[in-house]
């Protein structure tokens, strides 16, 4: 059973949300629309519950198919991803003309304090008099789910923008004096949030895409992690208690019986052959906990059915924006099933991620299966009948930047040979499967992250050959191999496209990420244009404009 949208609730919903302040593209600003107040807009336990669905439905959009912010939060411009040629007006590559004021950030920042905003009304709506509950657990869940949401936008923004004002109530009147907290004290926020929802966050729900215990422990993990990193780093608190923290809440996850890598064929479509367990990863009706996929902690809720009759935002996006625009090479029809579907790459995998983190003694992986990533395109176009069924040549789909930017490898965990829907319309640009928000493999690797920053090498080389293991690599890792980069490129291969690949890189702090763009970004004007360092992203020039009362201090590198 998926997390269904109650559409009587969902203008409600909105209008409320849209009355609190941090609302659509204006930070902190007020701007009433509607006779509501949050003293008279909700009467019943189940309106106040779609205050928190609502969230669910946002965050999903963001992460699954309102690709501009998407597929910035994915990678585009780091280490793993980037724009085809023909985009590169929407590309990072020339630093030179990143400002503060990029839509991507102000957007992103504007999007998480919306989010923000919402939890709180929620929190709020949950002690109005007038709400009778039927149990002090339906209560003590809808603020957990509150609550957790929060943290979730907190984490975010501490790890993209570093310190921002922290909000914890709904203002109903405008203020433009807010101030920013420190990174230690956003993350501190957000774990203030999930240890106190925790308790009362089932282990599992038989409503698939509910938070678990699971999640919040996993985001705790994370958020120990990276107040240890800043703390490290700044010369302030006791990091290595920090990352012991870490490593028990990973542990938590990890050992805690409820969850477990998959380890054999499975699901919908398991008894096919030339596939194997990582493929069944991403088929439709394998994703949540509830079919059966014990590695499975959080997951976006996608429903065909739902999309057709109005959920509008369900569905994934993954075919279109991350497939390859391989019509460009005469003789392939870059519709087809065969070819991952209607590809027009708003983003493409970097050199490093189709080829060097799987080079050498590395080849040897499922991951790597041609299954997974398809290197080897064939001809398919009945125009072209001398050439069907043969295999394109490299010097065909890499002949220069325009092709070789545009014509990559199929990676099939963003597509499917089976889409859903073309009887009715649909043109295999989108995925009705459901997404992951969070998998195992990324919490074993939080705790390997861990681990190393403990100096446990040997710990973390344990749980970085526990994925390995699953994915049949002839090279397991030994101690010295383990280092922060191996790190990254471990989650590269693992979680390309699942993780948030400017989250990860500029949670690490110093100048992991700039010296990761300088060393693999796609483009030569990347490398040549980015001359300064930094490892936040800017606070928006807007928002710093708006809070005329105090001044917000930009983050260094982007004054």
């Amino acid at each position: 059973m998926k997390i269904k949208l109650l559409f009587k609730y969902i203008l409600l919903v909105v209008l409320i949300a849209t009355l609190n302040n941090c609302q659509d593209d204006e930070f902190l600003k007020e701007n009433p629309e509607t006779f509501y107040t949050t003293d008279n807009a909700f009467s019943s336990p189940e309106q106040v519950d779609q205050v928190n669905v609502y969230i669910y439905s946002m965050i999903r959009e963001m992460m699954c198919n309102k690709w501009t912010l998407a597929v910035t939060l994915k990678g585009k411009g780091t280490d793993m991803v980037d724009v085809p040629q023909i985009r590169l007006n929407t590309s990072f590559s020339d630093y030179s003309s990143i400002s503060p004021e990029r839509s991507e950030f102000r957007d992103i920042f504007n999007f998480w304090y919306q989010v923000i905003a919402t939890a709180n009304t929620a929190l709020y709506a949950t002690e109005l008099e007038d709400i009778k509950w039927s149990s002090t657990e339906d209560k003590s869940y809808a603020i957990a789910q509150a609550k957790f949401f929060r943290a979730y936008a907190y984490r975010n923004l501490g790890e993209l923008f570093g310190g921002v004002p922290l909000v914890d109530k709904i203002e109903n009147t405008p203020r433009y004096d807010y101030q920013r907290s420190s990174r230690v004290e956003t993350y501190q926020f957000a774990i203030d949030d999930l240890e106190s929802a925790i308790d009362d966050l089932p282990v599992t729900t038989e409503e698939g895409g509910r938070i678990v215990k699971g999640a919040a422990q996993h985001y705790l993990s994370e958020l120990y992690l990276a107040m240890g990193t800043e703390m490290e780093q700044t010369g302030t608190g006791d990091f290595s208690s920090m990352y012991t923290k870490a490593i028990e809440y990973a542990s938590q996850v990890i050992n805690g019986g409820t969850y477990s890598l998959m380890t054999e064929r499975f699901g919908t479509r398991s008894n096919e052959a030339n596939k194997n367990v990582w493929w069944d990863l991403f088929r439709i009706n394998n994703v949540n906990y509830q079919d059966g996929n014990n590695e499975c902690i959080w997951a976006w809720q996608i429903d065909f059915d739902a999309y057709k009759a109005g959920d509008k935002t369900s569905y994934i996006q993954y075919p279109r924006d991350f497939g390859p625009i391989l019509r460009f090479i005469p003789g392939v029809d870059g519709t087809a099933e065969d070819v991952g579907g209607r590809g027009v790459a708003f983003v493409v995998p970097t050199m490093y991620t189709r080829d060097t983190i799987w080079s050498g003694k590395l080849a040897s992986d499922m991951r790597n299966d041609e299954c997974n990533i398809q290197r080897t395109i064939y001809y398919n176009d009945p125009a072209y009948p001398d050439l069907i069924g043969k295999p394109v040549p490299y010097s065909v789909m890499y002949q220069d930047d325009y092709f070789k930017s545009s014509c990559f490898p199929l990676f099939y965990k963003t597509t499917t040979d089976k889409f859903v829907g073309l009887d009715q319309g649909e043109n295999r640009s989108n995925l009705f499967r459901d997404d992951y928000a969070i998998r195992l493999p990324e919490t074993i690797l939080l705790r390997a992250e861990a681990y190393l920053r403990k100096g446990d090498l040997q710990n973390a080389a344990n749980d970085i050959n526990l994925i390995r293991d699953r994915a049949e690599c002839t090279y397991r890792v030994s101690a010295n191999d383990v280092d922060l980069d191996f790190i990254l490129d471990e989650r590269a291969r693992e979680l390309y496209t699942e993780e948030c690949r400017w989250n990860t890189l500029l949670r690490m702090g110093g100048t992991v990420a700039v010296d990761r763009i300088r060393k693999y970004a796609y483009w030569p004007e990347t490398k040549a244009t980015l001359t300064f360092n930094y490892n936040l992203w800017p606070i928006p020039q807007s928002v710093i404009d708006r809070n005329k009362d105090v001044k917000l201090e930009q983050n260094p590198g982007w004054n």
